[in-house]
């Protein structure tokens, strides 16, 4: 199984990106899939997460509103559109799949490699 993250970079603050995750070697048709991020000297943490049907989507509180997370199962693929960003938004995004989540938790079962997010002030 393999997670490619893609579409990080530098961007200005108030300024937008968005994130996709690709999946290779297996579907995610059905799991859950979702976002973590981890800033210089940090923990890693949770961003968001969508449930397999993609109806429903839960979001750490310093993002809510301004990020949001989408899937398109026919290309195994999930995105994380980021706007108004901030510069303490700056850190490594990790997409992951599968596993179990709550509203504002995630355990995945699979990682991607990180891409990395600068907002600069």
């Amino acid at each position: 199984v393999q997670l490619q993250a893609s579409g990080g970079g530098l961007v200005q603050a108030g300024g937008s990106l968005r994130l996709s995750c690709a999946s290779s070697g297996r579907t995610f048709v059905g799991v859950a899939m979702g976002w973590f991020r981890q800033a210089p000297g940090k923990e890693r943490e949770f961003v968001a997460v969508i449930r397999w049907t993609g109806t429903i989507a839960y979001y750490a509180d310093s993002v809510k509103g301004r990020f949001t997370i989408s899937r398109d199962d026919a290309e195994n693929t999930v995105y994380l559109q980021m706007k108004s960003l901030k510069p303490e938004d700056t850190a490594v995004y990790y997409c992951a799949g599968g596993g179990a989540y709550g509203n504002s938790w995630y355990k995945p079962d699979y990682w991607g490699q990180g891409t990395q997010v600068t907002v600069s002030s």
